[in-house]
């Protein structure tokens, strides 16, 4: 018998504010391109205080999972139904994945932050010291999955000490890290015996791509990678300050493209075409 035809797109999407330069629909628009998918990405504008009623459209439309940025990736934990452990420890979620009738919370940023370190960089975090500039989500994030990797050190450098203090605490009490924090009060000498440095605040991102975080440049060392989570643009003041010195470079559409294959499979199952996703990145912003 002839089968019957079927119409239905699967949906997935991101809610935010503002959302409209988030560029994670290309990569996996191309990625459901590449596998003859019949899914639909949807960038979909979510103001505050509408969180709530979003979530109960995504059960309603049936829609199979949501990424959450700026400003839910907190304030969607209410609403879910369950959190996976590490996103729990992390105390925010980037992806919704369904699991029958329920919406389940993960987070892939440092996940995926990590698979471009040891992929892209050829860098194994365990053993290391690591410093990073930041203790918003990106920073969470990345700091849990480098602790349970096995980071030996981690140095949160931040302006506000009730933020930095509470995630140095949370490593210290849940990992078996040592991190301290450091008031990030005047220009940033980084230490010497710095193995990574990361930029995980959103200093130089679009539109202010001239912008780069306030360190003593000359501290950064030949020996040391250094990494920025920032994708648009990819090549930052940060980086190119690090690269003059002689640094090994990281930039943020590595942890981008990873972190949305990891969403990817959450979703669909599939493993996803990563190359396939890098390239469709790169060409949008003109690479």
């Amino acid at each position: 018998m002839p089968q019957a035809p079927n119409y239905k797109a699967e949906l997935v999407g991101v809610f935010g504010h503002p959302v409209a330069e988030n560029p994670t629909i290309v990569l996996q628009e191309a990625a459901f391109r590449a596998l003859d998918l019949n899914w639909r990405y949807l960038t979909i504008e979510v103001y505050p205080q509408d969180l709530a009623d979003a979530v109960r459209g995504l059960r309603a439309f049936n829609m199979q999972g949501i990424n959450l940025t700026i400003p839910h990736k907190v304030a969607v934990l209410e609403h879910l139904d369950a959190i996976a452990d590490d996103a729990s420890l992390i105390g925010a979620v980037n992806t919704v994945r369904r699991d029958g009738d329920k919406l389940i919370g993960e987070n892939t940023d440092g996940k995926g932050f990590l698979r471009s370190l040891r992929e892209d960089a050829r860098l194994d975090p365990s053993g290391k010291r690591v410093v990073v500039l930041g203790a918003g989500g990106a920073a969470r994030a990345i700091t849990v999955e480098l602790a349970l990797a096995g980071a030996s050190e981690l140095t949160v450098v931040n302006r506000s000490p009730e933020r930095g203090t509470t995630l140095v605490d949370l490593l210290n009490e849940k990992t078996a890290t040592s991190a301290r924090f450091v008031s990030w009060k005047d220009t940033y000498a980084v230490p010497d015996a710095t193995d990574v440095l990361v930029n995980a605040t959103s200093i130089g991102l679009f539109p202010n791509v001239t912008e780069k975080p306030d360190i003593d440049y000359d501290t950064i060392r030949s020996n040391m990678t250094v990494c920025d989570v920032i994708p648009n643009p990819p090549h930052t003041p940060f980086l190119q300050e690090a690269e003059a010195r002689g640094a090994t470079t990281l930039d943020g559409l590595g942890m981008l493209v990873y972190q949305g294959a990891i969403g990817f499979k959450l979703w669909t199952g599939r493993d996803a075409p990563v190359e396939v996703m890098r390239r469709a990145l790169a060409e949008a912003f003109g690479l």
